[in-house]
């Protein structure tokens, strides 16, 4: 199968290093100085082992590729806020042979949050849901890093909404010939659900900084407490912190990298770099959404969801948000809200 990474940034430049280090054909998407450097330099990984460069076909979109070929594999790996564009991007390329890419290839969303493969199943016949434990880092054009030992990261796969077939464990062989630990899961919504869970802490680590101290833990507690209220109310599945635990272990164990400075999450990534856009409409967001379906109030969420939003419209940078005022916005926003169920004052 030849992998074409849509979005090569942190997590699909990691993909897409890995698989061609272990001899799979990758084509890599980018847009920008991005790809300009990709296409110039080659993709610099940067991982425990050294620095590893791959020189691999890049484009800026399909127009490049012409047909696509029926053992393609789509990778989504955009930001959610990106996805419906890149899904209408792809979705009517044509397949050697006859049809278009989404009524013949597989398509596997290697994002954080829920959103994108609802959006995918709109127009793609085949959808796989990636639950994407991988810490890595966009570090500047061309140059993109994961840090994680023996494991660079351990990425769940299943059909969406449920189920799995061939294509599912194709692929996990893939990964697992390239440095990821890869179970084909038929539920991997319930994995999905828990890592939302915890991603719900990156807007607050965008705006406020890194969770360092026993208040700010407090208060990310507070706000996953609430996120867990919201998908028992909507009889939502995620497994559990102690079943997380027992399938990571210590298989993905963060080492320093020379060249890579310490770094956040995804969205503090974004901050740093500008983009003017973050994900938290799609995390936070998420589940302020099912809080309105379910009639569980979410005045934590929305708050992260609202800052976030701001940081990234006004280029605000990451973490410049005294700890102490943001615990005194969310203790307003939670009694203006009235006290929510489920939440650790």
């Amino acid at each position: 199968m030849r992998y074409i990474i849509i979005g090569a940034g942190a997590v699909g430049g990691v993909v897409g290093g890995r698989l061609a280090g272990s001899g799979h054909e990758v084509v890599l998407v980018a847009r920008g100085a991005h790809h300009e450097a990709l296409r110039d330099r080659g993709l610099r990984l940067r991982v425990p082992e050294g620095e590893l460069i791959h020189r691999l076909p890049v484009v800026d979109g399909p127009a490049a590729l012409g047909e696509l070929r029926p053992d393609d594999v789509l990778v989504l790996a955009v930001k959610t806020q990106d996805s419906a564009a890149a899904l209408q991007t792809w979705a009517p390329v044509p397949v050697a042979g006859g049809g278009t890419a989404a009524e013949r290839l597989g398509l596997l969303c290697a994002q954080n949050g829920v959103e994108s493969q609802r959006l995918a199943l709109r127009l793609f016949r085949r959808v796989y849901g990636v639950c994407v434990w991988l810490p890595s880092t966009y570090v500047e054009p061309g140059v993109v890093s994961a840090a994680g030992s023996p494991l660079t990261g351990i990425l769940h796969i299943g059909r969406h909404p449920h189920g799995t077939d061939e294509t599912a464990r194709l692929v996990a062989a893939d990964l697992e010939k390239s440095h990821f630990e890869a179970p084909v899961v038929p539920d991997v919504a319930r994995w999905q659900y828990a890592k939302l869970l915890g991603n719900l802490g990156n807007a607050l680590e965008a705006v406020a900084g890194p969770v360092a101290g026993e208040e700010a833990a407090r208060l990310l507690r507070r706000v996953r407490a609430e996120g867990a209220a919201v998908l028992d109310a909507a009889g939502i599945a995620y497994a559990s912190a102690e079943e997380q635990q027992a399938a990571r272990g210590d298989k993905v164990t963060l080492v320093p990298l020379d060249g890579v400075p310490r770094g956040g999450g995804s969205s503090w990534q974004s901050l740093t770099r500008g983009t003017g856009t973050i994900e938290a409409d799609y995390l936070n967001g998420e589940i302020a959404l099912l809080g309105r379906l379910h009639g569980v109030p979410t005045p934590l969420n929305e708050l992260l969801q609202h800052l976030a939003n701001t940081f990234a419209r006004l280029r605000r940078a990451a973490g410049s948000m005294p700890l102490g005022e943001l615990v005194r916005l969310a203790d307003e926003a939670v009694a203006a809200a009235g006290d929510s169920p489920g939440l650790d004052h």
